[in-house]
């Protein structure tokens, strides 16, 4: 079989080469690509394979790309070849299909020159590149030799040893060159120290300074191969580039237009160390007490400079801000600094509609209408406010008409700026922000509750880099009062004994801070390995509740305004970590790990701070909220179609995803992935036995694989997913186990064990 293998795949490799290169006209040869070849023995094995990659990568042009050694795009292009301008072939052949690339195209002097350059580049002073041409029936290759000889090393770096300002300000900065002695030398990283010392004098006021105000020199003439590298200013460097520059006046202009002509100074309002020119009183001069980072008589610094520009955009009023700088004093070094800020229309109102299916079997659609006033008091504040209705219909066999269907209203203010009796300075380049929010929402679950749902918050989020975000709410407030319940409701809680029932229709008071830290660099596509994390604990009424003495299970419970409260402390934590591969591919993984720990008032979570599993961004394999608590499954006799089944919820939360996303054509990326996790009690309860947290919880973890596509639309990620169970806690400990039933052609176990997920984004 392995031999048929082989010849299987050479058979098919020759069809391929052979199909495309009978298109060639007479005397063309189909270029199949480049190698380069390092002569040099002394060369580590290591440095050679590195540089033979570098030299790879410059050569031009690149051949038809290829998989398998099968060129499936030249083959399209030649197949579909039409004079016609429309249709599907037209189509194929200009989108799928990739016209030849032929071996007289390749220029070997050019190529062999441009690698030669290289390698001087890169310390290799004395290299040699010779091209040639390989050619084998209706196909050529090229061939470069090189000779690299000995490479370049630092035996020295000298900086400028004057005693004027810029060549002690560019000295004094030395210790953190990118020039180390007994490096290879490498013309990118003398360019890069070139920036790295413009980028420091920026921030010691030499605001005219340049990189190509330095002159880089080096010695080559040393013994045994080594260089002496000299920084220096160079001498025509002008009196401007050589001064440091001082800060004078500062002018604000909030409402800059493109008609205005005139700077209007004769409008300005003080207001602390900068100007304010609004003759309209738009924006109240405070709001950029926080944006102006430079002051007058401080030395120009570029890093506040950026940081000022920054924080004028994240104030949130304006779209658009212009900065100018004006030397005014031609015999000092003092500037003026204008600050032109174009306002975004204050108001707007915008309409969203989704639509969304889950596989819980609910077709849900959702209509949002958004008010925004992005200066409500004229001091930057944003003024939302967002009226919703959805509804969530549940399709399909099992379906009993339990639909569900909310309506809410949700007011937030957000402030720029921390409102507190405390003074909190930041100076770095993200404005900080208080946030107080409230929100109303009926949620209706046809032929079972309707419940009310009240909640409001108070806090603040800032970022002290672009890296780190801190999210502290004072006060969350949370009250769910059940408004009616029917009896089919009832009958369900007394016939199943589901403690969860219940839980879900008690009134619930919850109220207390919780703060969030979340660290990313996931941002930063250049990194092959990103990383993101959050953690959050939150609390409710710990404080009350040891006051009050409250202790539910010694009977003493105690209320706020009639209703008991809850009293818990809980944890959540996140890690993500991604990793790229080859070709755009990557592989993602995820870790969940939360606890929540109910006492004093209460012997459970609230239902809305309970953990869930399942579903499209979680264990795909199974449907949403239906997995767990542990190894807890309801028994057949209480599973009658007459019963509504409650969302299955715990205390403890443990999940872990792994998921590679192959690139495969145009907008679309593969998936293959793995998840695993459940959800516990902390404490035993005897209605639902397996189901609280204990020593083999491992044994209790659920299993699924599957397989799916992502659509990059550029507004959105298309998401869809088909995934199916290898472990299900919830049997039997020898039955759990059920990878060796998975049988795709069986229609049976494809209908009760296959779970169709369509989202939007990805699951992490």
């Amino acid at each position: 079989m392995a031999k048929l293998r082989y010849i299987f795949i050479f058979l098919a490799l020759f069809v391929s080469a052979c199909s495309n290169t009978k298109y060639l006209a007479p005397g063309q040869k189909l270029y199949t690509g480049a190698e380069v070849k390092i002569d040099d023995k002394d060369l580590k094995k290591s440095d050679a394979g590195q540089l033979k990659d570098n030299l790879s990568a410059l050569l031009r042009p690149q051949p038809n790309s290829s998989i398998l050694g099968l060129r499936f795009k030249l083959w399209v292009y030649n197949k579909t070849r039409t004079n016609k301008r429309t249709g599907l072939r037209h189509y194929l052949n200009t989108h799928i299909g990739e016209p030849p690339v032929l071996a007289s195209s390749v220029d070997l002097v050019k190529n062999s020159t441009i690698l030669q350059n290289r390698l001087q580049n890169v310390s290799y002073f004395l290299a040699q590149v010779n091209g040639d041409t390989v050619v084998k029936n209706k196909t050529a290759k090229a061939v470069y030799a090189v000779h690299a000889g000995p490479s370049y090393h630092y035996r020295s770096i000298k900086f400028p040893t004057d005693n004027n300002d810029l060549d002690t300000a560019v000295a004094g900065t030395a210790k953190q060159t990118f020039l180390k002695a007994g490096n290879k030398y490498n013309l990118d990283i003398i360019k890069n120290e070139r920036i790295r010392i413009d980028a420091r004098l920026k921030e010691e006021g030499f605001f005219y300074f340049a990189p190509e105000d330095l002159i880089m020199r080096y010695d080559s003439t040393v013994a045994n191969h080594q260089i002496d590298m000299f920084v220096k200013v160079k001498d025509a460097t002008p009196d401007e580039a050589r001064w440091i520059y001082k800060i004078r006046n500062i002018y604000v202009y909030p409402r800059y237009s493109l008609r205005d002509t005139s700077l209007k100074l004769d409008s300005a309002v003080k207001y602390r160390w900068y100007n304010v020119i609004d003759p309209k009183k738009t924006v109240r001069p405070f709001v950029f007490k926080n944006a102006v980072l430079l002051q007058p008589g401080e030395v120009y610094n570029r890093t506040e400079h950026n940081n000022s520009l920054n924080r004028m955009i994240n104030l949130g009023p304006f779209s658009y801000v212009k900065n100018r700088f004006e030397d005014v004093t031609p015999d000092s070094a003092f500037l003026d600094i204008y600050y032109q800020l174009t306002q975004y229309k204050r108001k707007a109102l915008s309409l969203d509609l989704l639509a969304r299916q889950t596989s819980a079997n609910y077709n849900g659609t959702q209509i949002n209408l958004n008010f925004k006033n992005r200066n409500t008091f004229k001091g930057a504040e944003l003024f939302t406010l967002t009226l919703f209705a959805s509804s969530d219909l549940q399709f399909g066999g099992t379906s009993n008409g339990y639909n569900v269907y909310q309506f809410g209203i949700q007011p937030s203010v957000t402030w720029p700026r921390f409102i507190s009796p405390f003074n909190f300075n930041t100076d770095n380049a993200y404005i900080p922000h208080t946030i107080l929010t409230a929100g109303y929402t009926l949620v209706n679950r046809t032929k079972l509750y309707n419940l009310n749902s009240f909640n409001a918050s108070f806090g603040y989020s800032w970022k002290p880099s672009i890296h780190k975000q801190h999210d502290l709410n004072l006060l969350n407030l949370t009250y769910v009062d059940a408004a009616s319940v029917s009896q089919v409701y009832r009958d369900s809680i007394a016939h199943t004994r589901n403690p969860a029932l219940a839980h879900v229709i008690n009134n619930q008071f919850t109220f207390g801070p919780s703060y969030g830290y979340t660290y990313t660099n996931t941002s930063e596509d250049y990194r092959t390995n990103t990383f993101y994390y959050n953690g959050k604990v939150s609390t409710s009424a710990n404080i009350l509740g040891l006051v009050t003495g409250a202790d539910t299970l010694k009977g003493k419970v105690s209320k706020l305004f009639g209703t008991p409260f809850n009293q818990y402390v809980k944890l959540e934590n996140e890690i993500r970590f991604y990793h790229k591969l080859w070709a755009n591919n990557k592989i993602a993984t995820r870790l969940l790990v939360g606890v929540g720990l109910p006492y004093g008032n209460s012997t459970v979570l609230p239902y809305s701070q309970q953990f869930f599993i399942g579903g499209p961004n979680s264990l795909r394999g199974f449907q949403a909220r239906s997995l767990g608590p542990g190894a807890y499954n309801l028994p057949p006799s209480l599973n009658t179609g007459n019963n509504f089944l409650a969302d299955e919820s715990g205390d403890i939360k443990i999940e872990a995803n792994a998921e590679f996303r192959p690139k495969l054509f145009s907008i679309v990326e593969g998936a293959l992935f793995v998840d695993a996790g459940n959800i516990w009690l902390l404490r035993p309860n005897r209605l639902q036995p397996g189901a609280a947290f204990g020593s083999n919880f491992i044994n209790q973890m659920a299993v699924d694989a599957g397989v799916g596509l992502r659509f990059d639309l550029t507004v959105l990620i298309l998401r869809t997913d088909f995934g199916f169970p290898l472990i299900k806690p919830q049997l039997p400990a020898s039955q759990r186990t059920v990878i060796n039933g998975i049988d795709f052609s069986d229609a049976k176990w494809h209908g009760s064990n296959m779970i169709f997920n369509l989202a939007i984004g990805y699951p992490f």
